[in-house]
């Protein structure tokens, strides 16, 4: 279905925008040339980057991705030959999770949010550019995901059935320092719907379907549908209405192939509370958290979540919700982009949280206005 003529203006609006400023930004003030690496931040007249303390690794493949995706073929070459040369780890195999402002390792975990980054920003790369160094990590990446993040119990170390995989394990691999989280599962979900499509590989199909059975089945939160941020029945567990919106956008986008994880009917019921609590009804501005009755746990408007519910509208199945676009983006437009770049956080009120632009920023715009 062709969008209405006045959602692809303002949706061409933010792309200018895109094209025009943040891009340039990071080809520029945000990237060292000395280490070929971006900054973690810029200030707010993007001018001038924050003082470097450290580079992740995270950060370096999703800037990766935004300048594959955009075609800049030079720069995208530069990050992915940085991303190898700093962040692999050549003697255990995996991707260190930061180095220091010298280049050398700093926080060696191994995260698995930084290794879903690896393999969605390698897969974008490689399919954009042919760089089959690129497909190789896109494999070899998912295979210690899945052989070594993969949540283990019994005396003798056997997988867990459940297909859960733990958000973080030491440098060596040998032990866990933090559980299965939503996030970095979210992500990986990202990452294999991308490396499937750019390499034709259906070893993905079995893989995105164990995992996201074992998010259904682990995750969502049954009265409201919602995929909560902890196991269900975790202590203090919460909601963040833009990460309904962004399962709702990768599990429409992902057609037939997640037919069977059980999660269309929830993230339906998911999008609809998310909307109607955590969508300020006056400025469109999305809350960061809900509780799990509804309330807001933290009002904090981030861009990133305004992202998500702009790739969430623009691909819901109901024709009303589609033509609610223009406003939202009008709105988002208004409240968070400014000549210089954006505005990070927010209020509730307005008022500006956080006034420097991190580099993991341009990420969540060029995946929204792509879905636009």
């Amino acid at each position: 279905m062709r969008p209405p003529a006045s959602t692809t203006a303002t949706a061409l609006s933010l792309r200018e925008h895109f094209s025009s400023v943040v891009l340039p930004t990071w080809r520029g003030p945000g990237f060292n040339e000395a280490l070929n690496l971006p900054y973690e931040a810029v200030a707010a007249d993007g001018h001038r980057p924050l003082p470097a303390v450290r580079y992740r690794a995270m950060a370096c493949a999703r800037q990766l991705f935004v300048f594959a995706q955009a075609g800049a073929d030079d720069h995208a070459q530069r990050l992915f030959e940085s991303l190898v040369r700093y962040f692999h780890d050549s003697t255990r195999g995996g991707w260190f999770y930061s180095v220091d402002p010298h280049g050398a390792p700093l926080d060696t975990t191994k995260d698995l949010y930084t290794h879903a980054f690896v393999v969605f920003a390698c897969a974008e790369y490689g399919a954009r550019s042919g760089n089959r160094d690129a497909f190789d990590i896109v494999h070899r990446t998912s295979s210690i995901i899945e052989e070594r993040f993969a949540v283990r119990n019994g005396l003798h170390g056997e997988q867990n059935a459940q297909g859960l995989y733990n958000a973080a394990l030491n440098a060596s691999f040998s032990a866990a320092s933090g559980g299965p989280l939503q996030n970095p599962l979210m992500h990986l979900t990202e990452a294999w719907l991308a490396a499937r499509q750019a390499t034709g590989d259906a070893a993905f199909d079995t893989a995105l379907e164990r995992l996201c059975d074992a998010v259904a089945r682990a995750f969502v939160h049954a009265p409201t549908g919602c995929i909560a941020e902890l196991p269900i029945g975790s202590a203090d567990n919460w909601l963040e209405p833009g990460h309904q919106f962004e399962w709702f956008w990768l599990v429409r986008q992902a057609g037939t192939l997640l037919n069977r994880s059980g999660l269309d009917e929830p993230l339906a019921r998911a999008f609809v509370f998310a909307r109607q609590h955590g969508v300020d009804t006056a400025t469109g501005g999305v809350a960061l958290a809900l509780d799990e009755q509804g309330a807001i746990r933290d009002a904090t408007q981030r861009i990133w979540a305004q992202s998500e519910y702009l790739r969430a509208l623009a691909v819901h199945p109901d024709a009303g919700m589609r033509a609610a676009l223009p406003q939202q983006i009008a709105r988002f437009s208004e409240r968070f982009l400014r000549p210089q770049g954006w505005f990070e956080c927010k209020t509730a009120a307005g008022d500006v949280a956080r006034n420097d632009m991190p580099s993991t920023t341009p990420y969540h715009l060029a995946t929204a206005y792509a879905a636009l």
